[in-house]
């Protein structure tokens, strides 16, 4: 399955929620994208532009998308985005595929 990176920002109503009663929203996370037949395998707090961030594998986009969907909805975040991520041996793939294709582009000014 695909891996994807989450991140998110909650609004101030969120974080103030979460301040007055601390929620494992791990466990929410983790039921969601369940539902959705995908897994989570770590949802991280951090520091910086964004509050999470969430290691995800899915079946396909449709259902990533459907997940951000049903989190957009909710109204919990101010923003986030979805980052299709490839492992390593599916880069090298890429890889070997444009430099067997580098020959048919041409760049600007060439």
């Amino acid at each position: 399955m695909p891996f994807y990176m989450f991140t998110g920002r909650y609004t101030t109503a969120s974080i103030k929620s979460l301040v007055a009663e601390p929620d494992d929203r791990e466990a929410a996370a983790r039921k969601l994208i369940e539902a959705l037949g995908g897994k989570l395998h770590n949802l991280f707090f951090c520091f910086g532009q964004d509050d999470i961030i969430a290691l995800i594998e899915a079946p396909d986009d449709e259902t990533m998308a459907a997940g951000a969907l049903i989190i957009g909805a909710s109204g919990v975040m101010s923003g986030g985005s979805t980052t299709k991520l490839m492992t390593a041996k599916e880069a090298m793939k890429a890889m070997k595929k444009a430099g067997k294709a580098s020959g048919a582009y041409k760049p600007v000014g060439g």
